[in-house]
């Protein structure tokens, strides 16, 4: 059962008007564009003046009635002309973010902002943390309401990636964690089930005076005279609140209190029952992703985050210059940041890294060389990055050498030139995920603001001739594609602990349908627990496409076309042509089922596939 639209909406009282409407939609060959779409609503109202159906209308109608009075049976490739945003769910699964609450962190970078409102970095005006806000930071409000609103806009739901952004994750308590975590997977199994919390968790919060629905301060730092940090006014502000949540875990785990909704507490156990759940559930996290410091990655830290059930880590790297993180206040070196990436590659982690360009102290030529270090250096390499050259943030101490002439934003022009040549070293194996960040134009204080770069930089790069060889740029999209018409391509490069193996199916212009990331550690290196001795491990497995529900298919889709399971079969090939005795995966919650079926068996922290040939 499936989470009725938010809207409430009687179809069937608007039958006359809707069919025609749909039967209009639907028989075009392509999807209206916005401006379209806006003029044909126009032209058919509803009745009585009530204003003009919505995409959610047409989306529960088409939900009821397809297959009825002219209009086609119900099937994805329909359901793409009336969904909004189609591009959320392009990449294969739709990906959900949530944000953790307002918590001292252990930086002092001076580019980062100081907004008291939010957890480290982050702005109050930023789309995603306004649903956050709006929430109370309450995981599971979060959660739901964004499921709520991706089936109101006709996006698939039963294939989640769980995205938690906020601060340092390492540095909240391992309670909060847990439950933060916790709460999300309820959210997912009760909106699966079509099932409703969210006005029991808003009244445990308003018992505390945790849920306002605004603002939780209109306190503001100035960077340009930072009396106080972020920390001790955080720490002020929420002392209260720090102080119930030390106080509660003992509290709760000697008997003493009964736990309500508000309390920010749960277990290891009810975690792990909470994911066991689930796997089989009709909306299930297919990964999860924390952010995090390179100088609180640990191995300790490493197995939480993977008990957790997490999948890829997003880790600032923001420069590989140690003059650079020094002048910006960053408070490691290039050398905490080799570790970390070492770590979480022997736990199979896929690595998302952030980078930024304009630091204090830097320029554009050290820029590019600094870039090329990130691909050039075995001991980097990151699957996925994140370009994020520094906005100037009132809130951010950067105002002061800013004020001083001794830092300026790059001009549109040199930021265009630098960003062109990252684009030209990204490697084929790399996804470029975003390039620079959604920050509302008003929060800048001066430089660039066009947030649509990526633009700029892929029309640049069409007009010398040349194109972006990243994963995102070569995605098919919603083009059709025939297994016949792609080829397996291998792609070979080494890393801080071993062999890296990139497999990709791709067109014959080297469009990519689906990949797998296979990691072949050094024979005779000691693996971080003994569940990996003697294992290869398959790091990421992904096919691209429109989201399809499980279990579905479509003809000319990768998804569901056979392209993952072939891709593992070559990996356990290839595995075992090494000497590998065993081949491991880092699955999420919501695909254990899928590699189950796929002959591999659950061990403590991974799925693990013995193989036919090989060496212990």
């Amino acid at each position: 059962m499936q989470a009725t639209s938010k809207y409430d909406f009687d179809v069937e009282a608007h039958r006359e008007q809707l069919l025609p409407l749909l039967r209009h939609i639907l028989s075009q060959p392509r999807r209206l564009t916005p401006r379209e779409h806006q003029q044909l609503m126009r032209r058919h109202p509803k009745p009585d003046g009530a204003g003009f159906y919505s995409l959610a209308n047409l989306l529960d109608a088409w939900r009821a009635f397809a297959g009825q009075a002219g209009l086609p049976e119900y099937d994805e490739s329909q359901l793409y002309k009336l969904r909004r945003k189609p591009v959320r769910s392009l990449s294969g699964v739709t990906p959900l973010t949530v944000l953790t609450k307002p918590f001292p962190c252990p930086g002092t970078c001076i580019f980062c902002p100081n907004d008291v409102r939010m957890p480290k970095s982050y702005l109050a005006d930023e789309p995603g943390a306004q649903r956050a806000e709006k929430n109370a930071f309450d995981p599971y409000l979060q959660t739901y309401m964004r499921l709520q609103t991706y089936h109101n806009l006709g996006h698939p739901t039963d294939k989640i990636e769980i995205i938690i952004l906020g601060g340092t994750w390492s540095f909240y308590p391992e309670t909060y964690q847990i439950w933060f975590v916790k709460r999300i997977f309820d959210a997912l199994q009760d909106f699966g089930a079509g099932i409703d919390r969210r006005a029991a968790v808003i009244a445990a919060l308003r018992s505390r005076s945790q849920f306002t629905g605004g603002p939780i301060s209109e306190m503001t730092l100035h960077g340009e005279a930072l009396s106080e940090s972020y920390n001790q006014v955080v720490s002020s502000l929420y002392a209260e609140e720090m102080q119930r949540s030390r106080g509660l875990a003992q509290a709760i785990a000697a008997g003493n209190r009964q736990r309500s909704l508000a309390d920010e507490y749960a277990t290891w156990n009810e975690l792990a029952a909470a994911q066991q759940q689930n796997e089989s559930a009709a909306c299930r996290a297919v990964g999860l992703v924390i952010e995090t410091r390179p100088d609180y990655i640990s191995t300790a830290e490493v197995l939480r985050a993977r008990r957790l059930g997490c999948t890829k880590v997003q880790i600032g790297f923001q420069s590989l210059n140690d003059q650079v993180l020094s002048m910006n206040k960053r408070g490691h070196d290039v050398a905490a940041t080799r570790r970390a990436v070492k770590l979480l590659r022997l736990a199979g982690f896929k690595i998302h890294a952030h980078w930024m360009p304009n630091l204090y102290g830097s320029s554009p030529s050290a820029d590019r060389d600094d870039f090329s270090r990130l691909f050039d250096d075995a001991d980097f390499r990151p699957d996925e990055l994140k370009i994020y050259p520094c906005s100037l943030i009132e809130s951010a101490e950067l105002m002061q050498p800013y004020r001083a002439g001794k830092w300026r934003p790059y001009s549109q022009s040199e930021l265009l030139e630098l960003l062109v040549a990252c684009f030209e070293h990204t490697p084929e194996y790399c996804r470029l995920t975003r390039v620079v960040r959604d920050i509302p134009g008003t929060d800048i204080v001066d430089g660039n603001k066009i947030t649509n770069f990526r633009q700029l930089v892929e029309a640049e790069l069409a007009k010398r001739g040349k194109a972006s060889r990243d994963i995102r740029a070569r995605e098919i999209g919603r083009r059709r594609v025939q297994a016949a018409d792609l080829r397996l391509d291998c792609q070979r490069y080494q890393s801080s602990i071993g062999e890296e193996i990139f497999l990709q199916f791709i067109t014959e212009s080297r469009d990519i349908a689906a990949f797998l990331r296979l990691s072949l550690p050094d024979t005779g290196r000691e693996p971080l627990l003994d569940e990996l001795r003697g294992c290869a491990m398959i790091r990421e497995v992904h096919v691209y496409g429109l989201a399809l529900g499980i279990g579905e298919a479509a003809n000319g889709r990768a998804q569901h076309a056979g392209l993952g399971t072939r891709l593992l079969e070559e990996a356990a090939n290839l595995a075992s042509a090494h000497g590998y005795a065993r081949l491991a995966v880092i699955s999420a919650v919501g695909t254990r089922e899928y590699y189950r079926r796929r002959g591999f068996l659950d061990g403590e922290l991974y799925q693990i596939r013995e193989l036919a040939t090989g060496r212990a």
